[in-house]
């Protein structure tokens, strides 16, 4: 099970972090990752971290600004997300899979490709 929480109301050039906590005892066996969904529009992806955390893929339009990290300790995904716009207004998702394959291009973009999801926090950014 995956909860995500750390949404909220900022303004444009704001910063915030997004938690993603994962129940069980074997989360460092999942890649993780973050998606998104803005109203009336397909989820899309964000970013992806390895199961160690030594790898991560970034969509192009918020590289640079957010960073993905996890902590295994603490069954623990975060989403540092710098420099925030009105365009990242979304709902966003972490998500994981066990499958190493997930981290390849043509799988990880791919929201039928994760096993878990979590239920999403809001992230308002005003202009």
């Amino acid at each position: 099970q995956l909860q995500a929480y750390g949404g909220g109301l900022v303004q444009a050039g704001d910063s915030l972090r997004l938690s993603c906590a994962a129940s069980g005892r074997t989360f460092s066996s999942y890649v993780m990752a973050w998606f998104r969904q803005a109203l009336g529009k397909e989820r899309e992806f964000v970013t992806v971290i390895s199961r160690s955390g030594g790898s991560t893929f970034t969509t192009d339009s918020v590289k640079g600004r957010f960073t993905i990290s996890r902590d295994n300790a603490k069954n623990t995904v975060y989403l540092q997300m710098n420099s925030l716009k009105p365009e990242d207004t979304a709902v966003y998702y972490c998500a994981a899979d066990r499958e190493v394959s997930i981290l390849a291009r043509r799988n990880r973009e791919d929201v039928g490709k994760y096993e878990y999801w979590g239920q999403g926090t809001q992230v308002t950014v005003s202009s």
